[in-house]
C-alpha cells in the first residue's frame, strides 16, 4: 500500500499528536498552522486569535492526568501548571519528536474542497492550491465564542471571556460593577480574580443551570488522582456512587447562595475551583440566577431582582465548533452537534479524520493521543472503519453511552469519559479495525487509485 499524502489543519495539541503519530508511521504529511507558533489555545496571546488563555490561567486538570503517555510532564512542574508551562511542554514535545519540520507556519487552510474522485484540494493563506489524499482536521473548538441572546439592550461594555486577559485588559475593571455570566471553570476563575477587594469591584455571578463545584485537592492530593472510571462496572452505578459522595466532598451549591443545579452530579460538566466557594462565602462574589432582560445599564434576573448601573458584562458562555474552511452545506456543527464515528470519522467520507473534538473528562491530552493512534494506523492501512450504516448505528449507541445522561446543551454534545473511550479504542476498536483491514483490505487513497488507473 502507498501511504497517503496527508494534510493536518492546526498545530495545537490535536495537530501535534496527529503529526507525531504520522511521523512514527512514516506517513508524509504537512501541518498547516495559521499562526507563527504552535500551541493553539495554549499559546497565550496567539496572533491568530485562537487562544482563550488569560494571564493567570492554570490548568484545571493535574499534570498526573494531563501528561501524554509517551511524554510525561517534568517532575519539576507543579500539580496544576500555569499556561506558560503548558506551552513550554508542547514546545518540548514538538522538539523531542522533530515535529517543527512538518509545520508550515502562517499558512493556515482557508478552504478545503473534496475532489469528485476522493482526495482534497486545499487553499492556504498564501494563496497556494495543494492536493492531498487524507485530511486530518485538528483546528480546535475553544476559539469561536458563543454569545447569549438576552432580550433588551445593554449600554455598558459586553465582552466574552475569550477576550479577557487580566484586570486591566482589555478594559480597566478596577472600581467597576461587573456581572460574569456562566458557571464553568473560566467563569469561576474570572469571577474570583475580578472580585478581589484590591480592585474595589462589585461582582455578580449569574448562572442559568447552576453547577456542582468540586475541589482541586482531596486529602492533600489532586482530586483527579482518585478519579478513574472502570469500564467493567456499569457507569450508571459509578455515577450514583459519585452523586452520593459529592455533598460530603464539597457540599451543596445552595449552601453558598448559588441556585440548586437543575441536574445531578455528572449530568453536566462540574466546575473545579478552590477559591470560588471562599469568595461566595466571603460576600465578594454575589450569586444571581439567569438574566431575564437587559435595560440600559440595568440587568434584570429571573427571580425578579435587578442590578442597576452595571458597567461590564462578561459572558463565559462557551464556544462554537466551527470549520471555517468547509462550505457550510458540506460539513458544519449546528448547536455544536456533529455525528462522528468514535468522534473521528464522518460516515461516507473515508479520507477525512477529525481529532480533538470532545469535552473529555478528566483530561484532553491523552484523549487526543488515543485518537492519534487511529490516525496513524488508518493512514498505513492497519485500520479500516465499518460500513457507513454500521458507523451511524454505533454513533447513536455511543451518544447514548457518553451523553444520554447529560443536560441537552451545546456545551455537552461532545462530552465523554476519557477512561471509557481509551479502553474502547485500545481494546475493541483498533483491533476490530485491524481485522476489517486484513479481511477487506485497507482504504485505497485517491492518488494511489489514479496512479493504478494510469
Amino acid at each position: 500500500m502507498t501511504n497517503p499524502t496527508t494534510a493536518v489543519i492546526g498545530a495545537g495539541i490535536s495537530g501535534l499528536t496527529s503529526s507525531k503519530m504520522l511521523t512514527d508511521y512514516g506517513v508524509p504529511h504537512t501541518v498547516f498552522e495559521s499562526s507563527d507558533r504552535i500551541g493553539g489555545n495554549w499559546a497565550f496571546g496567539n496572533p491568530n486569535g485562537h487562544s482563550s488563555a488569560y494571564r493567570s490561567l492554570h490548568i484545571d486538570t493535574s499534570k498526573h492526568q494531563l501528561s501524554f503517555r509517551d511524554f510525561p510532564m517534568p517532575d519539576s512542574y507543579p500539580d496544576f501548571p500555569h499556561h506558560t508551562q503548558i506551552k513550554q511542554y508542547l514546545d518540548d514535545y514538538a522538539s523531542a519528536f522533530g515535529l517543527h519540520s512538518t509545520i508550515e507556519f502562517e499558512n493556515g487552510v482557508t478552504h478545503a474542497a473534496r475532489l469528485p474522485d476522493g482526495g482534497w484540494e486545499l487553499t492556504t493563506q498564501r494563496g497556494q492550491t495543494r492536493r492531498f489524499d487524507l485530511l486530518v482536521v485538528a483546528n480546535g473548538h475553544h476559539w469561536d465564542p458563543r454569545w447569549p441572546d438576552f432580550p433588551g439592550s445593554f449600554d455598558g461594555i459586553e465582552m466574552h471571556a475569550h477576550q479577557y486577559i487580566d484586570p486591566s485588559t482589555p478594559h480597566d475593571f478596577a472600581g467597576k460593577k461587573i456581572i460574569v455570566v456562566g458557571l464553568g471553570n473560566s467563569a469561576a476563575d474570572i469571577a474570583v480574580e475580578l472580585s478581589s477587594k484590591a480592585l474595589d469591584t462589585e461582582l455578580y455571578l449569574s448562572t442559568r443551570s447552576g453547577a456542582w463545584i468540586v475541589p482541586k485537592y482531596v486529602a492533600g492530593q489532586p482530586a483527579d488522582k482518585f478519579y478513574k472510571t472502570n469500564p467493567y462496572i456499569p457507569t450508571a452505578w459509578q455515577r450514583k456512587i459519585a452523586q452520593l459522595g459529592q455533598p460530603l466532598m464539597s457540599g451543596r451549591p445552595e449552601n453558598l447562595g448559588l441556585p440548586t443545579p437543575n441536574h445531578k452530579f455528572f449530568e453536566a460538566h462540574p466546575t473545579q475551583s478552590v477559591e470560588l466557594p471562599l469568595r461566595l462565602g466571603s460576600g465578594d462574589v454575589i450569586p444571581k440566577p439567569n438574566i431575564e432582560r437587559l435595560d440600559g445599564t440595568s440587568v434584570h434576573f429571573a427571580d425578579g431582582t435587578s442590578v442597576d448601573d452595571v458597567d461590564i458584562l462578561v459572558y463565559a458562555t462557551g464556544y462554537n465548533i466551527t470549520f471555517p474552511f468547509f462550505d457550510t452545506e458540506f460539513i458544519s456543527a449546528p448547536d455544536n452537534r456533529i455525528d462522528l464515528y468514535k468522534r473521528m470519522l464522518y460516515p461516507g467520507i473515508d479520507d477525512l479524520v477529525f481529532v480533538g473534538f470532545a469535552q473529555a473528562t478528566p483530561t484532553l491530552f491523552p484523549f487526543v493521543e488515543a485518537q492519534a493512534r487511529l490516525v496513524g494506523a488508518y493512514a498505513v492501512g492497519r485500520y479500516r472503519p465499518p460500513s457507513p450504516g454500521e458507523m451511524r448505528r454505533v454513533i447513536e449507541e455511543d451518544t447514548r453511552k457518553y451523553t444520554g445522561h447529560m443536560l441537552d446543551r451545546p456545551r455537552h454534545t461532545q462530552q465523554l469519559d476519557y477512561f471509557l473511550y481509551e479502553h474502547d479504542m485500545r481494546v475493541k476498536e483498533l483491533p476490530a479495525g485491524a481485522r476489517r483491514a486484513a479481511q477487506d483490505g485497507p482504504v485505497a487513497w485517491a492518488d494511489a487509485q489514479r496512479g493504478a488507473a494510469s
